[in-house]
Order: C-alpha cells, then structure tokens, then sequence
C-alpha cells in the first residue's frame, strides 16, 4: 500500500523500542494464537495473560470477537474482508510491540497466506504464530457461542470448518501447535508458559 503523497510520518522523531522495553524489564513480542472457533484461543490466552500479569509482566489481549464490535465492525467474512480484518489487527499489534508489551491474539485466521501477512507487517523474529488444535468435532461439541449449531441450521456464512476452509500449518513450519482435543487447559497453560518465558524475560545485556 502506497504512503499518500502529502503523509510524512514521525516514526523517526518518536522514543524507540527499546528505551519502552528497558522502562517494563521485558521483550515485547507477539504470540499469534489461531485455530478454529472452539478450539481454545481465547482461553489459553486469557489464562496465560493473568499468568504472565501476576509475574509482573505487562501485556494486551487483541480478541478477534472484540476487535470485530469496534474497530473492524465493518467488516464481514468474505476472502477480502477476512484479509483486511487480519491487516489492520496485525497493524495494531505491531504498534502495541514498538511500546514494549507482550502481545496475544486470538483470530481464526484459516489461511497460511493471512498468517504469512500478519508476520510480514510485525516482524519475522517478533510474532510466534501458535496453532491451537481442536478438530471440528471436538469444537462443534463444544459449541461454547452456539455458532456450530447455528452453522448447522444454515444461520452462518462462511462459516469456517464448514463452507470455508482451514488451512493448518505444514512440516517445517515454526508455528507452535497446542493440542487441546485431549489435553486440559492447566496442561497446555504449563506447556505456553514454558515457551513463552525465555522469549519476553528481558537480556541480562540489553
């Protein structure tokens, strides 16, 4: 996208990364949780957010069902609008990293290509995607918004798993998968944590 021709940006005048993450004694970083609805994104995050709050750390959720009521109301589910509404919160997320903080979304974002645009606008080194993993089945069981039975009676569109695909990530990948089909929430929080830690704890030389 072009920069408009009467646009200057400040980005250079403004107090970098770094002097924000010496002020909060931590790495900033992105944690891109995707999966299907159900599947446990928004939990896991939740969780791992107090976790990492009680550890003084300091950190924001960006929920893909909270950014869609506000800043992304406009958007819908078709390829295009899917592709916008992971544009801008990556976006967001990013300007959330240059302040330092630990960062945690929670979108579908089906398409490898969608999870590859997200990483380009953040960074490569400074967004961890984190697939969690739940089949279709176990999601629809779980049905935790009733949007699988809605799906059903043909009351969504779009609807991911069902009429769109879901693309999950391939051999030689560096996403993290966390399975939650048959492992409990306190396991797959300890099995985060262990990840998480050594990457925002901050250098002992920076």
């Amino acid at each position: 996208m072009a920069t408009p021709e009467n646009i200057h940006t400040e980005f250079h005048r403004m107090l970098g990364r770094e002097a924000k993450e010496a002020q909060l004694r931590q790495q900033g970083h992105v944690f891109w949780f995707y999966g299907l609805s159900g599947s446990g994104k928004s939990t896991l995050a939740n969780a791992l957010e107090r976790k990492l709050v009680e550890l003084g750390y300091v950190t924001k959720i960006l929920d893909g069902d909270n950014i869609r009521s506000g800043l992304n109301a406009d958007l819908g589910f078709s390829d295009h609008d899917r592709a916008e509404n992971i544009r801008r919160i990556a976006e967001v997320a990013r300007l959330f990293l240059d302040a330092g903080i630990v960062v945690f979304t929670s979108f579908i974002t089906p398409k490898r290509q969608l999870r590859a645009t997200a990483r380009a606008i953040v960074g490569e080194a400074d967004m961890t995607p984190v697939y969690v993993k739940a089949s279709f089945e176990t999601c629809a069981e779980r049905d935790v918004k009733g949007l699988y039975a809605k799906a059903a009676a043909g009351g969504v569109n779009n609807f991911t798993g069902k009429d769109s695909s879901f693309e999950a990530p391939q051999a030689g990948d560096s996403d993290w998968t966390i399975a939650t089909d048959d492992t409990s929430e306190e396991a797959s929080l300890a099995d985060l944590l262990e990840k998480v830690l050594p990457i925002i704890q901050k250098k002992a030389d920076s």
